[in-house]
C-alpha cells in the first residue's frame, strides 16, 4: 500500500520533468504614475529549463503578453447629420483590456492556428471583448475594428512579432512601452512557450501600476469625496475664469 502511495504521489513530478518550465521575470513590479511620467518601458525577460538541462536543437518559441485591467466600455459613433455631428449609434463591449501589448519570437499567425491563438487571446484581433449582444453581427465587427483602431492609434494596443530575443535556446527578454496615458491598476505579465503549434508552458506574474504624490492625492479625493471635488472644480473654474476676465480689461 505505501508503495503504490508513493507511486501515486511520484507520478504527477515525473511527468512535470519532462516538460520544459518557464521561469519568467520583470523589471520591476511597480510602475508609479506622478506629474512627469511620459512613459516607461518594462523589461519581461526570463528561462527556459528543459528536462535534463538539455535544449532541444530546435528551440521552442516564446510570446510574452502585458494585460491591463478590463473595464466595460462604450463606445460611440458619431456621423453629421444636417451639418452637425451627433452620436448616430453606440455599442457596449463587457471585457475590454484597458492596456494589451504582445510581442512574439516570430509572427503569432507562424506560431499556431487561429483557434489556439483566440484561446490564449495571443494577438490584438484575437481578444474576446464579450460585445453587448448586438442582433447585428455586421454592427459588432465594425465596433470592434474602431475600437481596436482607437485603442492601437492611441499607444494602449500594440503588437511585436518580432519583439522577443531567445539567446542559446534557454534565455529570453522582451521591451514593451508603457505610454503616459495609461491606465491604473494590477496588469499581468503573461509568458506563453510554444512548440510545433502548440502552447506547452505558461506563466504570470502581476504588475501594479499606481498614482503617487500629487496625483495619487487628486484621485483619492475624486473617489472619496465627489460632490466636493466636482464643486471645488466648478468654483476653480469660475475663479480662474473670472482673474483672466479681470487681467484682459485691465490690458484693455
Amino acid at each position: 500500500m505505501k508503495r503504490r502511495l508513493a507511486l501515486t504521489l511520484l507520478t504527477p513530478l515525473l511527468v512535470a520533468a519532462e516538460k520544459p518550465v518557464l521561469v519568467p521575470d520583470v523589471s520591476a513590479r511597480q510602475v508609479e504614475i506622478r506629474y512627469t511620467f511620459s512613459g516607461a518601458q518594462l523589461l519581461l525577460f526570463g528561462a527556459i529549463a528543459y528536462p535534463q538541462g538539455r535544449a532541444p536543437t530546435q528551440p521552442a518559441d516564446v510570446a510574452v503578453v502585458l494585460r491591463g485591467p478590463v473595464q466595460p466600455i462604450l463606445l460611440r459613433e458619431k456621423q453629421k447629420i444636417a451639418g452637425i455631428w451627433m452620436n448616430a449609434d453606440s455599442s457596449r463591449f463587457r471585457s475590454a483590456p484597458s492596456f494589451y501589448a504582445v510581442a512574439s519570437s516570430r509572427p503569432i499567425h507562424d506560431l499556431i492556428d487561429e483557434r489556439t491563438a483566440s484561446i490564449y487571446e495571443l494577438g490584438i484581433h484575437n481578444l474576446q471583448l464579450s460585445p453587448g449582444g448586438s442582433s447585428v453581427p455586421e454592427k459588432e465587427r465594425h465596433f470592434e475594428a474602431g475600437l481596436l483602431d482607437l485603442r492601437s492609434r492611441g499607444g494602449l494596443y500594440s503588437e511585436s512579432p518580432h519583439g522577443v530575443e531567445i539567446s542559446d535556446a534557454v534565455l529570453y527578454r522582451a521591451v514593451i512601452t508603457i505610454p503616459s496615458q495609461v491606465p491604473v491598476g494590477t496588469y499581468t505579465a503573461e509568458t506563453f512557450l510554444i512548440d510545433h503549434g502548440k502552447v506547452i508552458a505558461a506563466a504570470t506574474r502581476d504588475i501594479h501600476v499606481s498614482k503617487s504624490g500629487f496625483e495619487r492625492s487628486v484621485a483619492l479625493a475624486a473617489r472619496r469625496h465627489g460632490f466636493l471635488y466636482g464643486l471645488a472644480c466648478v468654483v476653480l473654474s469660475l475663479a480662474l475664469g473670472w482673474a483672466a476676465a479681470l487681467a484682459f480689461r485691465r490690458r484693455f
